[in-house]
């Protein structure tokens, strides 16, 4: 298995550097439905947090506040020293959002994605073409520049869209299941893609992923959500210490993530997550 970029950073039991993104008590409520419940997190800048539960935990409602699709019902929350509530539009300027589902457009080539995101971020004209040259070259996609989207392989589409939401050097890059419908070999690029993001630009990322192994590979630390609150919060290598010897992260999430349950809108979640495996496949 390779190594992480950054194992200084595996084994520290609070995040190092500057935290750049904390909620306090953050709560989201859907009439009677409690989402998401009192929710205190910090996570440092240059940190890669998991976040991870069942369908229904919390996940996809805790991320859709941080990236201000929905307003908090009660708490507040800061990215990168932006207020979540107040200062809404500056947070967006500062984060970048990979969406489980495909957002790469398969009728342009990858160079014109590029360029349309560059426009679509504020990036200033000046700088459009250099930033779209730039980040094909780091995504190792400089040789399909000009080639449509639709003929790209699933590891390929996912490496084009994590180069569109970095377009902007965003402080906080959020990923929803980035390797979700891919094959092994494809999945391990795409790691290390990331990687090579966290290196170079010191990106913090929050992922929420069901792939124990890649929270295991990828993550300084992770929290596990059930009915929207945080049960258990560390490395990867202290829960796994914590349930006991040999220990996978698959049993401490089996440990802390609360019975099998149904979610809510079950069936169209599953034929979201089918959908986008059939095409990234």
């Amino acid at each position: 298995m390779s190594q992480p970029v950054r194992p200084e950073n595996r084994g520290a039991s609070r995040p190092a550097g500057d935290v750049v993104l904390t909620t306090i008590g953050l709560t989201r409520r859907f009439g009677d439905l409690t989402a998401v419940d009192h929710v205190g997190l910090e996570i440092a800048h240059g940190e890669v947090f998991g976040l991870l539960g069942r369908n229904g935990a919390g996940k996809t409602t805790m991320i859709k506040m941080l990236i201000t699709l929905l307003a908090p019902s009660e708490g507040a929350a800061s990215v990168a020293g932006f207020d979540l509530v107040t200062e809404a539009a500056s947070v967006r300027r500062v984060i970048g959002y990979v969406p489980q589902m495909i957002s790469a457009d398969p009728s342009l080539t990858a160079w014109e994605n590029l360029f349309v995101f560059a426009r679509l971020y504020h990036v200033p004209r000046a700088q459009r073409r250099a930033r779209t040259e730039e980040a094909l070259a780091f995504m190792g996609l400089e040789a399909a520049g000009h080639q449509l989207v639709r003929e790209f392989s699933g590891g390929m589409v996912r490496r084009l869209e994590i180069a569109q939401s970095m377009l902007h050097r965003p402080a906080v890059l959020f990923l929803d299941e980035p390797t979700v419908g891919l094959d092994p070999a494809a999945r391990h690029a795409v790691w290390e893609e990331l990687r090579r993001v966290i290196a170079a630009r010191g990106t913090t990322l929050v992922l929420t992923t069901h792939d124990m192994q890649e929270a295991d590979e990828l993550c300084d630390r992770v929290a596990i959500m059930h009915h929207g609150r945080i049960v258990v919060e560390g490395t990867p290598e202290d829960l796994k210490a914590g349930i006991g010897p040999n220990a996978t992260l698959d049993d401490v999430f089996i440990s802390y993530g609360g019975e099998t349950e149904e979610s809510e809108g079950g069936f169209r979640e599953a034929a979201r997550t089918r959908q986008t495996a059939g095409r990234l496949g």
